[in-house]
């Protein structure tokens, strides 16, 4: 990675790459954003792009396309079958996991998530995982199985100094797989980094102990490589026995400990679709059936071949470390200024973006209310940008309907690879400050259409009393007419 110093000693993030296409952006006014957020249900999902001026809802399939991969694209070969833009996307998945010689195209993260419920999971089984991610944990939950989460106790503190709060907590596993019996396991499940606990990365001795765990006990280990990049890089920075390793070293050896890889190329990869790799020709018979099913041909996916080839070059530039250390690096950016200001943000920064520690900064919003959510609405109206709630909105209701409070409250927000600038950065640490120093004013929310799976994607909310007009006057007694 490429060592840069200003020689005033500051010390700021530095892109290695420059902007050749350019999208105009919007920001209507304070008023407009309020009105805005109530006929989108409170629901950041529900907003339209026109109305948006930092995205920062996600990271998956919004990240900027490189020269190499928009060339690329124009080489695709739209053969229903036995296409080469398959061949040469299976081939560089090969080449990036050693030892995985079979390769079934989907058409994201999800798919893939479908395809293992549904070839693995019975009813009364149990996952494992460091984290749950919503649509796994879903697609789990409809097979009639149940996931553990077994993260160590430091990955749900919001701020320590802990450099890899993803792990896996190794005697809770074993314990969990004594107690249940490994033919109750179908596989266990690695997801680095962790989406919803603020990205947070696993390190590579804690993947080897897991590893080494499934085998004494017979067990397929399958990991969640979507956000690999980042972790990657973490691993890199952070762990002492891989700081002479490149990344694509890194990369074959987490590849050497696991069974299965499934990947969201929209997040791992830069562009719109994903990929599950296998070890075992019988794993992958067994799977193979599904992709028709669900998917399409076994060359394509469901994907566009125009995808798959930005993809096969994408995979490539996840492997360059000044192309995967800009994320991380804007993140921790935005992460530490915030914490200068004295705004609760989740410490060390992870990856995918800024995780903003909501029960902290809205002690007066209950979980029922959704304080998440809340400052979602918030921020949006402070400022047009679009982050993610992560959640009690996130999670799913008990069986008896009660609430299942989620860890963490937290309202992320991502940082879509080479896509903003830093001056963006700066205006978004400068809006979420001023919400913070206004925070009193925020109120929660309360549902008036809720879903019963994946509520947050398209549930709606409305304010629980007049706060919103209130932090709108606040905004034009201190900005004037300034947007």
């Amino acid at each position: 990675m490429a060592k840069v110093k200003f020689f005033s000693g500051k010390s700021l993030p530095l892109e290695m790459h420059k902007v050749r296409i350019v999208q105009k952006l919007f920001l209507p006014p304070v008023e407009e954003r309020a009105r805005l957020m109530n006929e989108a249900g409170n629901n950041t999902f529900l907003l339209q792009n026109r109305d948006i001026f930092m995205d920062m809802l996600t990271d998956s399939g919004v990240n900027a396309m490189s020269d190499l991969q928009q060339a690329a694209m124009l080489r695709a070969d739209d053969s229903y079958a036995g296409s080469e833009t398959f061949n040469r996307m299976s081939a560089k998945v090969r080449e990036i996991f050693p030892g995985f010689p079979y390769f079934l195209p989907v058409h994201q993260g999800r798919a893939a998530e479908n395809i293992l419920a549904s070839a693995y999971v019975k009813p009364g089984d149990v996952v494992p995982m460091n984290f749950h991610f919503t649509t796994t944990k879903a697609h789990i939950t409809r097979m009639g199985g149940r996931v553990e989460e077994l993260i160590i106790k430091e990955g749900l503190e919001p701020v320590n100094d802990c450099p890899f709060k993803g792990n896996f907590d190794i005697p809770r596993l074993e314990a969990l797989i004594q107690e249940v019996g490994p033919e109750h396991i179908p596989f266990v499940r690695i997801e680095a980094g962790t989406n919803l606990v603020g990205g947070q990365p696993l390190s590579l001795e804690n993947m080897r102990a897991v590893s080494a765990l499934c085998k004494q006990y017979g067990l397929r280990l399958v990991l969640d490589a979507s956000l690999l990049q980042d972790n990657l890089y973490f691993i890199k920075q952070r762990e002492a026995a891989c700081k002479e390793m490149t990344i694509r070293e890194i990369t074959a050896e987490i590849a050497s400990l696991m069974d299965i890889i499934y990947f969201s190329a929209r997040k791992l990869g830069f562009a719109r679709g994903g990929g599950i790799a296998i070890r075992e020709k019988a794993e992958e018979l067994h799977m193979k059936e599904f992709i028709p099913l669900y998917e399409g041909f076994l060359t394509y996916g469901g994907m566009s071949v125009r995808e798959m080839e930005a993809i096969t070059v994408g995979l490539d530039e996840s492997m360059d470390e000044d192309i995967i250390s800009q994320g991380p690096q804007f993140i921790a950016y935005m992460a530490e200024e915030l914490h200068k200001r004295g705004v609760p943000v989740i410490l060390p920064a992870g990856g995918l973006g800024c995780h903003l520690n909501a029960t902290e900064i809205l002690p007066h919003v209950p979980h029922e209310q959704y304080p998440a959510g809340a400052l979602a609405a918030a921020l949006y109206i402070a400022g047009g940008v679009r982050g993610m709630e992560r959640g009690t909105l996130s999670e799913q209701r008990n069986e008896d309907g009660s609430e299942r409070f989620a860890e963490l409250e937290l309202l992320r927000l991502a940082m879509p690879r080479r896509v903003y600038t830093l001056s963006q950065v700066e205006y978004a640490i400068d809006r979420v400050e001023w919400l913070y120093k206004n925070r009193h004013l925020v109120g929660g929310l309360k549902f008036v259409d809720e879903p019963k799976v994946l509520r947050f994607f398209f549930g709606r909310l409305e304010p629980i009393g007049d706060w919103q007009e209130k932090l709108v006057a606040k905004f034009r007694e201190d900005f004037g007419d300034s947007l």
